[in-house]
């Protein structure tokens, strides 16, 4: 189903179409919820959709070039010669029981996201809880790792999640965030539909801040999309889920792992030809194009469909937008990746775009400008822009506890010792 399908309203919408309807949007936000790896292994078991050429050609991923993000070759837990050095032990006292964790805030593949508060400091937290054994089983260390090593450099950044510390027990990691309740992007769009073009502006315009930000340091972050964009307390964005990072990218330097949200995979990562660091400013595109339109720009309720618009069908653009945000989407949305806007200069190209000209950039970095929109929460136990579906869960009581050394089976000691070190807390100065 195309943008303009799912818009249709009128005198003539009949019973069926409104259900039509919205069984698409229920499908829609049920695939958003889903991980790539799980979505991939969905259609490839529908016959239908394995059947299109460019469906078959994304599965054939047999060799891929990052093995820390996509392995098919089983092996068994890494043994203490394979340990991987999370990084210094700044704060190796810290432990579950510091906190009274409070409520599910997430879920993720690893583990859930909590509310909790520091009984000393009676500070409030986002406390990221992933279980070892599943990261292991998934062969996902160095995904890990490399969320947390850009968690580490981060946190001077007003519009990225900021780390405090982290910490392990035998059988968990635990990720001490900065507390950020004023929904997600996507929450705020689903129940709004589509964002006026002053607030897509003020939103886009923060997101390349940080996308900017990234790059500066080398980083291109790879799976920009409305959940993984938060509003704090006062409706500056914030960005957060670092894990499918990728560092060491240089101006010109590319990456090939086929990695990302289905709805905002740029054409060369489905060619699964060499990329760079302006998927980010595609995905960027197919955000803005989201909030301004309701749905991402070349969205289909069919896969491989969707695909096949996302490499071949022309970007459409209707006439309820100024020519700047015409313009702007065109550059970022640009299917030749050496053509596209930020290709040549980065994002200096998207910040003197004419669509950014109402934006003070020292103004915004400086958080001076009035954000379009207040969450208005009443303080950090107010939830309502939480999916009931986390808050409802009750906190399990596994989440404030080390196990017992009785307890502590081979397979819990194995994932103990591939994470040896994870623990950190930055420099005091670092806040300052």
């Amino acid at each position: 189903m195309t943008v303009k399908a799912a818009e249709a309203s009128g005198p003539t919408l009949t019973y069926s179409k409104m259900r039509g309807m919205v069984a698409i949007l229920i499908a829609f936000m049920k695939q958003r919820r889903m991980g790539l790896n799980d979505f991939i292994q969905k259609i490839a078991t529908n016959s239908y959709a394995c059947k299109h050429p460019e469906v078959q050609s994304i599965l054939k991923i047999s060799q891929p070039q990052e093995p820390e993000l996509m392995n098919a070759n089983p092996s068994p837990p890494p043994s203490p010669s394979q340990q991987i050095n999370l990084g210094p032990s700044s704060n190796p006292h810290a432990k579950p029981s510091d906190f009274h964790f409070l409520k599910v805030i997430g879920k993720g593949s690893f583990g859930k996201v909590l509310l909790a508060r520091h009984k000393a400091e009676e500070q409030f937290y986002a406390v990221k809880v992933l279980q070892k054994k599943a990261i292991l089983k998934k062969k996902e260390e160095k995904h890990i790792m490399s969320e947390r090593n850009v968690l580490l450099k981060n946190v001077k950044h007003p519009f990225l999640v900021g780390l405090h510390f982290s910490f392990q027990t035998a059988d968990k990691l635990y990720f001490v965030l900065d507390y950020i309740n004023g929904g997600e992007l996507f929450y705020h769009l689903q129940r709004e539909r589509c964002f006026l073009e002053p607030r897509a502006r003020f939103y886009a315009a923060e997101i390349a801040s940080a996308l900017g930000y990234l790059h500066s340091l080398n980083i291109v972050y790879r799976d920009l999309k409305p959940e993984n964009i938060l509003l704090d307390s006062q409706g500056h964005i914030v960005l957060t889920d670092f894990g499918l990072c990728k560092e060491n990218i240089e101006h010109n330097g590319t990456t090939s792992t086929f990695c990302g949200t289905p709805e905002y995979l740029a054409p060369e990562v489905l060619h699964k030809q060499p990329y760079d660091r302006t998927v980010d400013w595609w995905c960027l595109g197919a955000v803005l194009y989201e909030m301004l339109y309701g749905l991402p720009p070349f969205y289909s309720r069919n896969t491989a469909e969707m695909y096949d618009n996302i490499l071949n069908k022309p970007l459409q653009l209707k006439p309820n937008i100024t020519n700047s945000a015409r313009h702007l989407l065109e550059g970022l949305l640009q299917k030749e990746r050496t053509k596209r806007l930020g290709a040549k200069e980065d994002f200096m190209e998207i910040k003197n775009h004419i669509f950014f000209s109402p934006i003070n950039w020292d103004d915004l970095i400086n958080k001076k400008i009035t954000p379009p929109f207040n969450p208005n929460v009443s303080g950090p136990s107010d939830l309502r822009h939480f999916d009931p579906e986390f808050t409802d869960e009750p906190v399990p009581n596994s989440i404030g506890q080390s196990p017992d050394s009785i307890l502590i089976t081979a397979s819990v000691k194995e994932a103990a010792e591939a994470f040896l070190g994870f623990s950190y807390a930055p420099p005091v100065d670092s806040f300052l």
